[in-house]
């Protein structure tokens, strides 16, 4: 496979790349030549951007061979067994660790400016490079962001000889490599232009990365008072949003889940508010019962409705998941509701029972065509309804929606569904 430039190649990697979307991953370029690869990938998965700066500790009088490696933050990752092999002084390897620290901070100025880093903790980190010779950088990158705290490390890069790629996959979570040519000899080969990436460029591509993130709507955390109960919730609104689409899920997890997250910023890009939060307590989730009351999950929706609605008049919409859309369902019937349009993700709309036919808000139901049974379920909650209805089924897709590009089409299912009922009803309010 030969790519044309980095940015021919980030675009093809971003697509071997949808699978991770849906973990709301954080993006970090290898300075400098896999930096206009991940601005690429981060573009075109819709996440932050940021640079890993590690500098490989190299022993003294045999460099190749690397002791440690050191990142921002303070982070050291050395290796006991190669220093003591070494035979290297204490003062030998902290020449070698002070000179590198100063180079690394040196790039991290030049490159981030006084941006501060992108946090990590407990996140899905994919490092990109343009590609990998013998995966030195790449593994001590690999070691860094572990330390610093990233829940998954996923190493992405256009080209790569077959035993570096095995060798790094016991170094990260996962390897997305698109090609493996076994006669490599240097990266270079696998571009028709692999000119050097200057300093000015990365500093660039990062800026305009942070530029576009920071003119995103601002989450805020709310405290949702469903009818005496406080709900932990996060609050997102576009400037000019007209309405408002107020997340459900059946467990506690609507807040932090990674696919309504990446459908909520899907919505915010088209101007719309959300707000996802947790209809459940942390105690009460513990008792799988209550995942499945859908009446107190409904009268949570329905109270959390009415605070929402005392904060301004804005139209809205429900989006549920699981459970969460047959308590939508049943609280979009409610009589003094006024939902403007209510879409169901791999839902049990089932469980709304007869209130189903008292729904009036334009019901959209999406299921993955490999969700055998709930698709079933889906079919005969169909037929109760009295509104405007449709059932879109995503191929190829299984209960999660975790297959490449299946939950693109859920999010823009969902977006052109809410911009064309709830914008309609926000000009008529």
């Amino acid at each position: 496979m030969l790519f044309t430039d980095r940015t021919d190649a980030g675009r093809q990697l971003a697509g071997a790349l949808r699978h991770v979307q849906g973990e709301d991953p954080v993006v970090l370029g290898l300075p400098r030549g896999g930096v206009p690869v991940a601005f690429e990938v981060a573009r075109a998965l819709g996440a932050p951007l940021d640079v890993i700066v590690v500098r490989k500790l190299g022993v003294p009088y045999h460099r190749e061979l690397g002791f440690g490696a050191i990142g921002e933050g303070g982070v050291r990752v050395i290796s006991d067994n190669i220093v003591r092999l070494s035979r290297a002084g204490r003062d030998e390897l902290a020449s070698v660790e002070r000179a590198e620290e100063a180079e690394l901070a040196r790039q991290a100025k030049r490159f981030r400016a006084e941006r501060p880093r992108v946090p990590l903790e407990g996140r899905t980190v994919i490092i990109v490079d343009d590609g990998i010779a013998t995966g030195a950088t790449a593994a001590a990158a690999c070691q860094v962001v572990r330390a610093q705290g990233a829940g998954r490390v996923v190493l992405a890069v256009p080209v790569a000889p077959p035993d570096a790629v095995e060798w790094l996959r016991a170094e990260s979570d996962e390897v997305v490599c698109l090609s493996t040519p076994r006669a490599f000899r240097a990266v270079g080969e696998w571009y028709v232009d692999f000119s050097q990436t200057p300093d000015e460029e990365v500093a660039s591509l990062l800026a305009r990365a942070s530029a576009h993130a920071s003119a995103a709507a601002p989450v805020r955390e709310v405290d949702v008072d469903a009818g005496g109960v406080r709900l932990a919730g996060n609050l997102t609104l576009p400037e000019g949003a007209g309405a408002v689409v107020m997340f459900a899920h059946g467990s506690g997890s609507s807040r932090h889940s990674p696919r309504n997250r990446f459908v909520a910023t899907a919505l915010n890009r088209a101007g719309l508010g959300t707000l996802l939060f947790d209809l459940l307590t942390s105690a009460e989730e513990a008792d799988r019962a209550n995942v499945f009351d859908i009446e107190t999950l409904a009268r949570r929706l329905a109270d959390a409705t009415r605070w929402l609605r005392g904060r301004g008049s804005l139209a809205i919409g429900y989006f549920g998941a699981s459970t969460g859309a047959a308590a939508a369902l049943r609280a979009a019937a409610t009589s003094d509701m006024d939902i403007g349009a209510v879409v169901s993700r791999g839902g049990r709309p089932d469980l709304a029972g007869p209130s189903l036919g008292d729904v009036r808000a334009p019901t959209l139901l999406i299921v993955g065509g490999h969700d055998s049974l709930v698709l079933d379920l889906n079919r005969q909650a169909q037929r109760q309804l009295h509104c405007e209805n449709r059932l879109e089924i995503v191929p190829g897709a299984t209960h999660l929606f975790e297959e490449p590009g299946a939950l693109d089409q859920v999010a823009e299912l969902a977006r052109d569904w809410f911009t064309s009922h709830l914008a309609a009803q926000s000009v008529a309010g």
